[in-house]
């Protein structure tokens, strides 16, 4: 089966920035699970998935503009440090760089800290692959139909999917 709109794609990955080591893959682990079509993925990987097939291997290059955008140099925001998740409600030692998740209107959301205070943290609103080129490399597991309900809620369902 080709992958096209409205298809459930189960993928591996590994991402690295152009000419470095691998930052994140999910090799050795589960394959991620997405609709496609349905703006669930960056475009430029989206794009380099339509028409493939379970079992092709292949690498892509995408630049910022099809991964995680350019860079804004005016996306630095003064926030609470009361905005920021923190599961084991352990005290933090915030750092500049240090890569943290924080609550906004629009939900969860990863910043860089760019400094701390004691109440108040400068943090960076970029993504923090924001303005890299990125290279995948991709290998197609599955693809199957999407069923009524995944197209009407816009994501996959079931295991790598959404659970309900």
């Amino acid at each position: 089966m080709v992958i096209g709109a409205n298809k459930v794609v189960s993928f591996h990955y590994r991402v690295a920035e152009e000419g470095q080591p691998a930052m994140e893959e999910s090799f050795g682990g589960d394959p991620l699970v997405y609709l496609h079509g349905h703006k669930q993925m960056i475009p430029g990987v989206e794009a380099a998935l339509e028409g493939k097939q379970a079992g092709e291997k292949f690498s892509v290059t995408v630049a910022p503009g099809q991964a995680y955008g350019e860079r804004n140099q005016n996306a630095i925001q003064r926030i609470s440090i009361s905005h920021v998740v923190n599961p084991t409600k352990r005290p933090i030692k915030f750092k500049p760089g240090m890569v943290v998740q924080v609550n906004t209107n629009e939900g969860p959301r990863m910043v860089v800290v760019v400094k701390a205070g004691l109440k108040t943290l400068d943090v960076d609103l970029n993504h923090p692959l924001a303005g890299k080129t990125l290279t995948f490399d991709l290998e197609v597991v599955s693809v199957r139909d999407a069923t009524p309900e995944e197209i009407e809620h816009g994501h996959a369902h079931g295991v790598g999917g959404h659970q309900h």
